[in-house]
Order: C-alpha cells, then structure tokens, then sequence
C-alpha cells in the first residue's frame, strides 16, 4: 500500500544499535534510534477502534484522562536547539496557564469544547490511552483536513476525533509557523492525496508539515547519512533522562509515537530495564580491569 512496504519492529532498547561503529556498548554517550525507513503508523486508527471496543464500547472523551500519568515528557533537539518540548514541570505549566488562559496546552478536551477553542491553521492533536495520537489540521467551518488511511480526507472535527479527547498542539513545535491563511491552503490543497501520492508517513508529520512548511516532516525529505543531528530526551523523573539520536525527524517522530502509543509507564520500565543492565555489565568491566577493586571490596 503505497509506502508502507513493512512494518518494522521495535523490541526494546537493549536492542537498539549503539553509537559506537564497532559495537561496543559501554554507555557513555545516547543511543542511536531505529530507522523506521519502511513503517507508517497512519493505519493507527483501525488499531484505534479495537481500542474503543476493550473500553466496553464507551466514548474515550468520557473515560479519565490525566497526561502527566499516560504521556512522556521528552525534548527534541537539532544539533543544540529545542525544536519540541512536552513537559509537566511546573515552571512550564504556569507559563502554559497564562497563554492558554488557565488550561495549559497539554490539557485535553472534549471534541465539543475544541469547537469553540480552534481557529483556522490551528493543529489539534487527539489522544487516547493506548493509541497513536492523531493529528489535523482545523481549517475553518468545524472541519479539519488530516492524514486518515492513507488518505489526505477533509472531516468534521467530531468525526475525526473519534470521541477522543484532543488538545491544540500550536505550542509543542517550537518553528516559526505560517501563516493562519497558508496553514488551511498547505491542508486543503493535499485533500485526495493517497496511497503512492503521500509524502508523509503518519498524522503529525502531514499536520506539521502544513502549519510549518519545513521538508524534514515528509518522506525522504532528509538524508540519513553521516552523525545523527537529531536527539529525542526523554525524561524520567527525578532528574534523569535518556536521548537516543536519529539521523532524520521523521524517525524521531516515529519512535517519539511509539512511546505515545505504549504509554510512560511501559517506556520507564523498558529503559529502566537498559539501564539497570547496562550499569551491571560497566561494574563487571571495572572489576574485570581492575582486579585490586574487588579485593578493596571484599
């Protein structure tokens, strides 16, 4: 189907490559991400309606939903600059209060309630436990134009939520967007756009792409060659983190939605489980390469 060649299987981290050439994985330095060459994540809403059923056929929007026990907190770096931020910090929230008006924009809302909070070149993102986010573009009328099974369809906003809950995204990219008029007129003109035609590979790349213009959000529009320029920290409480880096952002949004799709706790738990390891096998080398450390400890 078009680009979706094969899907492309992400275990865990300790099977990640590591950064260094030769293979060695000592931990010193961020992991290098998978290439996600061949997947596409945009057949995330039939996923999505088994989803639906496993909650007794309730609406999502109905169910409790809290951000800060289901969502990562994670940076986007190109090279030194923060190109996408999610994070809970209060430092963070207050200023989100200020803007938003006393939600923050990581608050979720329903469908309903968006209506009267969107404005046209907006980007909505909703979110669901257990599901890929999906993302539109709102370009006016209550509709919204997005990527939906490999289609570029223009919907009404409560139709493409599918009953799930969804917050305006404007503020987690951090590039100089377009303007409101070129945002609509970016989505309006892909409408029709399927399958071989595509030039992205899920939601968030097609409604980022329209708001900011940028080639790094559609397929190929980066070589994946030479140093990995983009880093994903994703962080884990109590001061600490993890950065994995990726040659391209279009496989930083692919793994970055991944880890939406599982959810924080399985994500912690997966580099929880890395690390632990890997803090085991550089005690094992210290005491390997030095012998009179072993005996100062027993």
């Amino acid at each position: 189907m078009g680009n979706q060649v094969e899907k492309l299987t992400h275990l865990n981290y300790k099977e990640v490559p590591t950064a260094d050439p030769t293979g060695m994985d000592r931990d010193e330095g961020p992991r290098i991400g998978v290439s996600y060459i061949f997947s596409n994540d945009d057949d995330e809403l039939d996923q999505q309606q088994d989803s639906v059923h496993d909650l007794g056929g309730e609406n999502p929007a109905l169910q409790p939903y809290d951000p800060q026990l289901h969502e990562v907190e994670c940076s986007v770096y190109y090279r030194d600059e923060c190109i996408y931020q999610k994070s809970f910090s209060e430092e963070d929230t207050q200023l989100e209060e200020s803007d938003e008006g006393g939600g923050g924009h990581l608050s979720t809302y329903t469908p309903e309630n968006l209506l009267n909070r969107c404005k046209p070149g907006d980007l909505v993102e909703f979110v669901c436990q257990a599901q890929y986010p999906h993302w539109v573009v709102y370009v006016g009328d209550f509709q919204v134009v997005h990527l939906h099974r490999l289609e570029v369809v223009n919907s009404f906003l409560t139709d493409a939520s599918q009953g799930r809950r969804g917050r305006i995204a404007n503020q987690l990219y951090r590039y100089k967007p377009l303007s409101p008029a070129v945002v609509v007129r970016n989505a309006l003109e892909q409408v029709g756009c399927k399958d071989r035609d595509l030039s992205w590979r899920n939601s968030e790349c097609f409604a980022a792409w329209c708001r900011y213009g940028k080639r790094e959000f559609k397929i190929g529009g980066e070589l994946r060659i030479g140093k990995q320029p983009y880093r994903l920290q994703i962080r884990l409480g109590d001061k600490r983190s993890h950065t994995l880096e990726f040659q391209s952002l279009e496989d930083l949004i692919m793994e970055k939605r991944r880890n939406d799709q599982i959810g924080r706790a399985a994500v912690i738990q997966e580099l929880s489980s890395h690390l632990q390891a890997a803090e085991e096998e550089e005690e094992e080398d210290e005491i390997h390469h030095h012998p009179g450390a072993q005996t100062a400890v027993e």
